[in-house]
Parts: structure tokens; sequence; C-alpha cells
């Protein structure tokens, strides 16, 4: 399994992570279409979103308040390869 081992908020503007995986592959994603939804709510403060964190159990992003994303897909979306029956442009 590929997991991450760093994450960084890219500049503002916007919701990007910079993201390197443990198989050596970086990549940037795009979060902002989450911002202000359920439990992205908080990220209406970009602060909250620049706390971000690599949970050193689960290799994946995280943030206070136990909030998490799939690290199968943000690798899917960073490096452009498609997860298992899926098309990595979804």
């Amino acid at each position: 399994m590929i997991r991450i081992v760093s994450a960084k908020p890219e500049p503002a503007p916007g919701y990007k992570l910079r993201l390197t995986f443990t198989d050596g592959r970086e990549g940037v994603v795009d979060l902002a279409h989450l911002v202000g939804r359920g439990p992205f709510a908080a990220w209406n403060d970009r602060r909250v979103f620049e706390q971000v964190s690599v949970d050193p159990k689960t290799k994946t992003v995280c943030w206070p308040g136990g909030v998490d994303l799939d690290p199968d897909v943000l690798y899917s979306k960073a490096t452009g390869v498609a997860l298992p029956g899926m098309d990595a442009a979804a």
C-alpha cells in the first residue's frame, strides 16, 4: 500500500496540498471543492486547513477534530494513477 509521508499546504489563495508518497512520487491536490461542506466547514478559516498533518498510524492527511481523507484517492488525484476500476480524473 502506498501512503502519505508528508503534506504541506500550498500558499494561499486556494486549498491545495503538496503531497509526498511512500513510493517517492509527489503531487498537488486541490481540495477547494470540500471547503464549507460537512466536516470541512472549519476550512472556511484557512488557518484550520493549514493545520494539516500526516497521521503516524494511518499515514494519511488529517486535521484537528479527526477529519481525514482517503490516501488512495489522494494518490490517484495527485499522480494521475487510476484507482482499480476507476478513471483518475473522476
